[in-house]
């Protein structure tokens, strides 16, 4: 067995292997000059983990803060997934040491809830990773949140061990101390490295590359397939070709422009070849072979720092030749394949940040048609022009990057793999068309000012989904993708997100990303409704590059950067670039660039429809979002049910005969206001058995994660209860929600609190990770009686199973639906069936083993109920004082008369106030001097109104109909997420 600690790790310069310079011929193995000393000869291995398990030790009064309280251990257990990246290098079986890479870690029949853990440590649980951090980073090994790069602990003083004969590696004795961005989040920044528990692992190894060596020069390379290399977390090769971006290991700055304050950048890319045939990678001249545009984001603005997601620089395209096949990816299948030429099935190629940022290696993306991937042969000439520090790289303002300005920002690299390869294979094998995954992105640090900056990546990875898919999951945002014209142009997508400030104003943000579609984008117009108004217009593209010789574009003078124009009239805000007609150089959202749309309004988000148009052809499109469409009232209002509203009469017939005038002061009774507020009259779905089969939807939505919520327009409005929606919200997790967009993955019983009209075919912990697996559409019959289908087909969590079933939307104002069960491994054993308009109207089918079974089909009828009329009591209580002024001899006599009358009316609330004039009998004291003369008898008349006066006020009580307490309901428990089984 060999031991390694941290402290002085050396490791033989000719042991690591490392991206070639960008001016050096690429080739395998290309590694960095080593003494003649330090050469040796023997067998060096890297190897990654095939299989392992973790424990963490954690001191939870500690980690709460409750330092005066006796430690309460909590062990936590999570297992390894399969094959996970977090390589070692051994020499003649010996452990040489670790390389940067990460470990995805798996709940071991553990929850949040049952330990007492912070809020934000809880939430992750599922999502952690250990990662081993590069060398001149301040500690060896992490523990991170894979999809936000959040650190929570840093681990110190562990040692490596590594066992030969059972190629098993253990990593015991480090300490859990916490992170700086941890001890912030807690509220206690003075517990920076506190240590709150320790860290055991265990792992069993296996070999992804085999180098023989003599004098330190590698004579045979052998790639051996990876044991247990498809299942869950290594999902199944696709039918077909199919590059993607692997992982994002790195990015630098390569030159500046300290005169116009720009900085050029580099992002590595590591390509895999995702699919089971071998991918063509034929070096220019021939032009079949990947290009890789390089992009960089910002999130930023608002309270959160997750506002708006903008691009702040773009690369040309760098050309790929000569495909390495490494191991990054998974099994690595050479049989049968050209190396070189080709990227084989499973395999992996990287090309280092330099080598992406050598500008005579990449070309303009105007020669490029993004959805066939077709480019000229001429593609990269660079004849006719020369090069500044930035040309051709991922340009951006130092002003967007500097931290001093952008305190609080978070940024992502982009990486995207355009081929004619993938089109051209689609065409002929229709159904295996993989052009739309291309594109990954990871989470960068920024520090640095001026023009010069260094970056640090940050968690792992997000392959196959583009930088704005992070506004969703860590901005809260809505994103959704568009396909306009399927099988003949590609993709983009509509995000956005509506914020509300402060009191009375809300700020719309719109970003437009377009990944591979060619036609382009030229307008983008939002509907604003009657009387809403429009402040702070903004829009936001990146910088493009400037004109250069034989750079593809009409007359070479480059793409233009004129911001766009913007229109306002009294129903809608339109921005708009010049047409393709006008202008074909117009500044168009072309493939791989992001632009954003924004404006403040007095008024609140409701659902409404965008139009987009388009550049090249195509006629406009709508696209659903939420806009200001005024009223005041967000979108759903719910219907107000009758409520009474009182109407009193009073008539009072008082004659009064005097021979002087007695004046009489009167002190009334403060009106009160009364307040019905009746149960309100909703009706209640009533489940029936119905036969028939899961349609098969045709249309995918877009929704292939896990925990992931996508909004769809709907082809009609429809109802439920008593709203109607023209778009829904589509949870991974088998839930349809109208009007919240919660990815909670652990289900409980109906009512779910706060999560007004929402469906629940089958609420459990999918996944629709893995190829094959998503949420599909169709419709059937024609309007006006359509069905709109809805169908998952998803995985269990971490992708077992199956759980394929269908909810049904009918058209019409028919508030009905129908859910479709296939086949559901599971059955009801740990999910949710029902419907539910709010905490208290619901109506549950099963929900943990309780209730109906998960087979065949059931259909949701809505009853809704006779509403009766409330019947509310008048209690009239007036108070008046009288103090008369005696004169002369006065006598008055009063008859008042006062009815109070009620007649409901279906307003949401009603006042009443029943005001009636009262004249009591006075017998007033009065000296009688002068004889008194007959004077005319006046008639006083009170009239009852809504608002108080100078008179007595009978007050009038309304007492609703009680509305009946519903029955209590179990509490569900959280259940542990299951442990994948081992894949053999």
């Amino acid at each position: 067995m060999s031991k390694l600690t941290l402290t002085g790790l050396a490791l033989p310069l000719f042991l690591l292997f490392a991206s070639p310079p960008a001016s050096a011929p690429k080739a395998f193995g290309a590694t960095k000059e080593t003494p003649e000393s330090q050469a040796q000869s023997g067998t060096l291995q890297k190897m990654i983990i095939e299989n392992g398990s973790v424990t963490m030790g954690l001191d939870v009064n500690r980690l709460n803060g409750i330092g005066s309280v006796p430690g309460r251990p909590t062990t936590l257990q999570f297992a390894v997934a399969a094959n996970s990246f977090f390589p070692i290098l051994v020499f003649n079986e010996l452990l040489r040491g670790p390389e940067p890479g990460s470990m995805a870690l798996i709940p071991a029949g553990v929850n949040a809830s049952g330990y007492g853990l912070p809020a934000a440590l809880g939430a992750s649980l599922k999502q952690l990773v250990i990662e081993k951090l590069s060398s001149g980073e301040a500690f060896d090994l992490a523990v991170r949140d894979s999809k936000t790069g959040f650190t929570f602990f840093n681990i110190e003083g562990h040692q490596y061990d590594y066992d030969a004969t059972g190629q098993l590696l253990s990593i015991l004795g480090g300490r859990l101390l916490i992170s700086q961005e941890f001890a912030t989040a807690l509220g206690r920044p003075g517990d920076v490295s506190a240590a709150v528990g320790n860290i055991s692992i265990g792992a069993a190894m296996q070999p992804i590359e085999i180098d023989q060596l003599v004098n330190g020069e590698p004579k045979s390379i052998a790639m051996p397939p990876l044991r247990y290399g498809v299942g869950s977390e290594t999902p199944t090769l696709v039918p077909g070709p199919d590059v993607i971006v692997g992982d994002l290991p790195e990015m630098a700055q390569y030159g500046n422009d300290t005169v116009n304050h720009l900085v050029g950048l580099g992002v590595g890319t590591t390509s895999c070849n995702n699919g089971d045939q071998p991918f063509d990678w034929f070096a220019l001249p021939q032009t079949d072979h990947p290009v890789i545009p390089q992009n960089l984001y910002r999130m930023s603005g608002g309270a959160t720092n997750d506002e708006r997601f903008e691009q702040i620089g773009q690369s040309w395209m760098k050309h790929a030749f000569t495909a390495l096949e490494g191991g990054v990816c998974g099994t690595c299948n050479t049989s049968g394949c050209t190396t070189g030429t080709h990227l084989c099935p499973g395999c992996s190629d990287p090309y280092g940040s330099s080598l992406n940022a050598s500008q005579s290696g990449i070309g303009s993306r105007a020669w490029l048609n993004p959805f066939t991937g077709v480019f000229p042969s001429t593609a990269n000439n660079h004849s006719g022009h020369s090069h500044t520090g930035t040309s051709h790289r991922v340009t951006v303002a130092s002003s967007d990057l500097n931290p001093a300005q952008n305190s609080g920002a978070t940024y992502f690299a982009e990486g995207q793999y355009l081929t004619p390869h993938e089109y051209a294979w689609c065409q002929s094998h229709p159904g295996q068309c993989n052009m739309y995954n291309n594109a990954s992105y990871r989470r960068f640090n920024v520090s640095g000012s001026g023009d010069n900056y260094t970056f640090s990546g940050s968690g792992s990875t997000v392959r196959m989904q583009g930088a704005i898919k992070a506004w969703q999951t860590l901005g809260s945002a809505t994103v959704n993708q568009i396909e306009p014209d399927p099988g003949n142009d590609g993709i983009w997508f509509m995000g956005y997100k509506v914020t509300n400030p402060s009191t009375g104003v809300w700020h719309y943000e719109y970003a437009l990303y377009n990944q591979n579609l060619d036609r382009s984008i030229q307008s983008f117009s939002v509907p604003v409704g009657p009387g809403v108004n429009i402040s702070n217009i903004g829009f936001h593209a990146p910088r493009q590059e400037p004109g250069w010789a034989n750079d593809g574009t009409f007359n070479n003078l480059g793409y233009s950067s004129t911001p766009w124009t913007v229109m306002q009239d009294g129903s809608s805000i339109t921005w708009n670039t010049e047409t393709f007609a006008q202008n074909q150089n117009a500044n168009a959202i072309r493939f791989s660039t992001l632009y954003n749309f924004r404006f403040d309004a007095d008024q609140p988000p409701q659902s409404a429809s965008s139009t987009v148009g388009f550049f090249k052809t195509g006629s406009p499109m709508m696209v659903a979002i939420q806009a200001p469409m005024g009223g005041g009232t967000p979108s759903p209002t719910p219907t107000a049910s009758p409520t009474p509203t009182a109407t009193a009469t009073a008539s009072p017939s008082p004659t009064s005969t005097a021979t002087a005038t007695a004046t009489a002061t009167f002190t009334p009774t403060p009106t009160p206001t009364a307040t019905s507020t009746p149960t309100p009259c909703i009706g209640t779905y009533v489940i029936n058995q119905i036969g028939g089969s899961i349609v098969p939807g045709t249309t995918d939505i877009g929704n292939h994660g896990d925990d992931t919520v996508t909004t769809i327009a709907l082809p009609f409005s429809y109802t439920l209860y008593d709203q109607s929606f023209t778009s829904i919200n589509l949870s991974s997790n088998g839930n349809a929600q109208f009007t919240t967009t919660d990815t909670t993955f652990t289900n409980q019983c109906l009512p779910w609190l706060t999560h007004n009209y929402t469906i629940f075919p089958y609420w459990d912990d999918l996944y629709l990770v893995n190829s094959g697996f998503g949420i599909f559409t169709s419709i059937s019959g024609t309007a006006p009686n359509r069905i709109f289908n809805i169908e998952w087909r998803a995985q269990y969590f971490p992708g077992n199973g199956s759980a394929n079933f269908e909810l049904r939307l009918y058209e019409g104002g028919q508030p009905r639906f129908d859910v479709i069960y296939g086949t559901v491994s599971n059955g009801n054993t740990s999910a949710t069936a029902g419907v539910q308009r709010d905490n208290t109207f619901f109506t549950q089918y099963f929900c943990n083993g309780s209730g109906g079974a998960a087979t065949g089909g059931q259909s949701y009828v809505y009853f809704p109920p006779p509403c009766p009329t409330p019947t509310p009591s008048a209690t009239p209580s007036p108070t008046p004082t009288f103090t008369p002024t005696p004169t002369p001899t006065a006598t008055a006599t009063a008859t008042p008369t006062a009815t109070a009358t009620f007649t409901p009316t279906a307003t949401a609330t009603a006042t009443a106030t029943a005001t009636a004039t009262f004249t009591p009998t006075p017998t007033p004291t009065a000296s009688h001097t002068p004889t008194p003369t007959p004077t005319p008898t006046p008639t006083a008349t009170a009239t009852a109104t809504a608002t108080a006066t100078p008179t007595a006020t009978a007050t009038a009580t309304i007492t609703p109909t009680p509305r009946p307490t519903p029955s209590p309901r179990g509490t569900a428990q959280p259940r542990p997420r299951p442990t994948p089984a081992p894949r053999i």
